[in-house]
Formats: structure tokens, C-alpha cells, sequence
């Protein structure tokens, strides 16, 4: 363990094994840390903050601090970090509301420099967040999303999985699995196929997804039209069900 002398430590943190905590960072009472985890210069981890193993968190970084939200007032909650997670510098993940009561990031993501991860939201596994992404509460990103820098996501905005968002698009509405999302307002740019391909996609799987989308987008034809005509009621591919699903489940903001 290498904790600079120039941290402040609390005896109550929970710290595991092979950590190293860089100078004037502070790491608050009811906080656990896992092992192999590295905290640079300059961090803060507040009470309610739980910090996987082997993550990184580099200057200026801050975790679980209170929600910027007038609902809140001071009920316990946490902010969670899974394993092997990264966050650059001056990244900010605040806890959770009564609602929830927490806020999650998984594991192996990426934060780049000034993301902002506002209260209640629900981060994925494999997710890419690029610099200055801001999120309002409420947000849920699936795994294997990439964000691109500068994009600003409105309160309870959904987006599935393994999805692309182009840079510096305003997130006003919900984005559903496998796709790239751009524009001002933001909308359906086609199937996200390199994405795809590169984590194993076939091609027929692809082609598939893609058909589905066709149909979902066509010109003149509603959501609930093209979904009826679409019959998943034998659909068997876990892909395409995910799809489904996204479409039929409570959209709070509506759908690109």
C-alpha cells in the first residue's frame, strides 16, 4: 500500500490491498476501496462511495458527493464503481436520491476528462463515455455504449446497447440497441456495423438487426404499425428481442 503523507486517509474507509492514493487526495469516513485500485493527485471520495478493484482515478476526479438535485435532503445513499474502471481527470459521479437510492457505474468502462455523472443514473459494463459528456439524473446507458465528447443527455434518457453517439449531439430522447444516433435533433444514422463486427457480430445477425431497423424507420409507418408487422412472437434471436423490448417497455422521453 503507498498512501502519500499528503493524503487524508479516514480510520473508518475501508481500503484494500495494493491501493496507492496520491498526494492532497481525501478519502472520506464509510468508503470502501478495492484491491489494486490507483488514486491520483487531488481526488476526493466521499462518504457512500464504493470503488471496485483495479480501478483508476486520476487528479481532480470526485466521487460521491451529493446530488445537485432539490429532492435530495441528506437520506443515505451510494455511488457505486465496478472493476477495472478509469476515470480522467476532474470527473464527477454523485450519489443517488431517495428514488433510487444510488448511483452505478460498471466495470471496464472509460471516463474521459469532465464527464459528469449526475445522480440516480445506471452506467453499463464496457461503456465509453469521450470528454465533457455531461448526464442529467435518471439516465441509463447499456453496456458497450460510446458516447461521443461534448454530448450533453437529458433526465431518464434511455440508450441500449452497444449504440454510437456521434459528437456534440444534444440527447433529448431515447436511443435503442446496435445503432449510430446523430444529428440536431438527434436521430436514427443507421446500423452501428463496425461497432458490431468488431465484437464478434456475424454477418447474418447483422443483417438481421439491420432489416429489423428498416422496418422500424420506415418512412410514414409508426413504432407500434412496424412492430405488429415485424411478429416477434417467434423470434428467438437474443438480439432482436432486445430490440423489441427497448421499444415496448415505458419510454419516459419518447424514441429517436
Amino acid at each position: 500500500m503507498e498512501i502519500s503523507p499528503h493524503a487524508i486517509v479516514s480510520p473508518d474507509a475501508e481500503i484494500g490491498k495494493d491501493i496507492k492514493i496520491g498526494p492532497f487526495s481525501v478519502i472520506e469516513p464509510d468508503v470502501k476501496i478495492g484491491d489494486g485500485t490507483i488514486i491520483g493527485t487531488n481526488v476526493l471520495i466521499a462518504s457512500g462511495s464504493r470503488i471496485g478493484n483495479d480501478c483508476r482515478l486520476f487528479h481532480g476526479a470526485a466521487v460521491g458527493a451529493i446530488p445537485q438535485d432539490l429532492k435530495f435532503h441528506g437520506e443515505y445513499t451510494t455511488a457505486e464503481i465496478g472493476d477495472r474502471t478509469t476515470l480522467r481527470e476532474c470527473c464527477t459521479v454523485n450519489r443517488g436520491t431517495e428514488e433510487s437510492g444510488k448511483t452505478q457505474v460498471g466495470s471496464d468502462c472509460l471516463l474521459m476528462a469532465y464527464v459528469h455523472i449526475a445522480h440516480d443514473c445506471v452506467i453499463g459494463n464496457n461503456v465509453i463515455l469521450a470528454n465533457s459528456v455531461n448526464l442529467a439524473g435518471h439516465i441509463t446507458i447499456d453496456d458497450y455504449a460510446i458516447i461521443g465528447g461534448l454530448v450533453p443527455i437529458h433526465q431518464f434518457v434511455r440508450i441500449g446497447k452497444h449504440v454510437m453517439i456521434g459528437g456534440g449531439y444534444r440527447t433529448h430522447k431515447d436511443v435503442p440497441p446496435y445503432v449510430l444516433a446523430a444529428g440536431e435533433p438527434m436521430k436514427f444514422n443507421g446500423l452501428n456495423s463496425v461497432g458490431l463486427r468488431r465484437r464478434g457480430f456475424s454477418k447474418e445477425i447483422r443483417t438481421r438487426i439491420k432489416s429489423v431497423y428498416k422496418t422500424l424507420y420506415r418512412e410514414k409507418t409508426s413504432f407500434r404499425d412496424a412492430l405488429e408487422e415485424l411478429n416477434y412472437k417467434d423470434e428467438t434471436a437474443p438480439e432482436i428481442i432486445e430490440i423489441y423490448d427497448f421499444f415496448t417497455s415505458d419510454s419516459k422521453r419518447g424514441i429517436i
